[in-house]
């Protein structure tokens, strides 16, 4: 269990989902450290625990350079990595880099420590690619269709490998859509912004059919602390989702309905490269660790509304 004697590094700490996470682990009297380079990651995300939490402002790479830096540590959260799929499209290299190579020296380090911490580390669905089946389960095929879906199971696998070649304790987490504070891209972050700019029309990728499983930020961050306490930690991997599914036309209705607007809702009929049609989610893997999602997507809409609004100015 996580008490005020862990020592817990969160890489990408500064990030959308790793802010979140810190928030919950100094909640619960955890000794936090943040390591992140700030590339994509805030400070100001970090201002309800300021004063609480170490922060090391550089990149992870350069952090593991230092002798024995990871034996000062019981838990690492690692969530420094390209989140999104856009740029490994646009620049594969630069995802390769960030989500596997990076991710290949943690584990290393790790493994040559003299004391090693434990390891959840973040996933995506993406490796799932276009499903198989659904709902989509862990056991099921991993076909994915970007370069960032293939640097996540790439990693997956390593950590997976190293877990038990090395008798390391290491999970990983496949995180769906997750969104709330804090978040400045991805799809409910870009209606808001689209639909606060002009309540008239709203312009939507797709045709509104496309199915996503929208799991809300603080869900996420309590899943993965329910990873990190309670699995076994043998490598394996777990769905992080809400357990619901909605299509991207109910998604807009809900944005709208949140900001109390009526705009003309215009489809443009295509897609990003890269992404799948229909996702939902078999999170019975993840249940049996005694965890529930709280938050549902009216709720939390609601709540991205209200930061939305205080960050924009009102």
């Amino acid at each position: 269990m996580i008490t005020t004697d862990t020592r817990v590094l969160v890489t990408g700490g500064a990030g959308f989902i790793g802010s979140h996470l810190v928030e919950q682990l100094v909640a619960r009297g955890a000794r936090v450290t943040v390591v992140d380079d700030l590339a994509t990651g805030r400070t100001e995300n970090l201002a309800a625990v300021a004063g609480r939490i170490a922060v090391d402002q550089q990149g992870l790479g350069d952090a593991l350079r230092k002798p024995g830096y990871i034996e000062d540590f019981d838990l690492v959260f690692h969530l420094a990595a390209n989140p999104y799929i856009p740029p490994s499209v646009e620049d594969p290299a630069f995802d390769y880099a960030l989500n596997l190579e990076t991710t290949f020296r943690l584990l290393e380090a790790i493994r040559i420590a003299d004391r090693r911490p434990r390891l959840v580390n973040t996933s995506s669905a993406a490796v799932y690619g276009d499903p198989a089946r659904l709902p989509i389960s862990e056991a099921d095929p991993t076909v994915p269709i970007s370069p960032y879906g293939v640097s996540k199971l790439a990693a997956e696998r390593y950590v997976a490998v190293f877990s038990r070649l090395y008798a390391m304790p290491c999970s990983s987490v496949r995180l769906f859509s997750v969104f709330g504070p804090r978040q400045h891209k991805q799809v409910v972050f870009d209606l808001f912004d689209r639909c606060a700019r002009n309540p008239e029309r709203l312009e939507v990728y797709g045709d509104g059919t496309q199915e996503r499983d929208f799991v809300f930020v603080e869900d996420v961050a309590a899943a993965m602390i329910a990873v990190a306490e309670s699995a076994p930690g043998a490598g394996e991997v777990f769905n992080v989702a809400s357990g619901a599914t909605h299509s991207i036309a109910q998604l807009v209705s809900g944005i709208c309905a949140a900001l109390g607007s009526d705009p003309e809702i215009v489809y443009s009929g295509s897609v990003r490269p890269g992404d799948a049609e229909r996702w939902s989610v078999d999170l019975a893997r993840l249940r049996a660790l005694g965890f529930e999602a709280q938050t549902s997507l009216a709720t939390g809409l609601e709540r991205t509304r209200d930061w939305y609004r205080a960050e924009r100015g009102g």
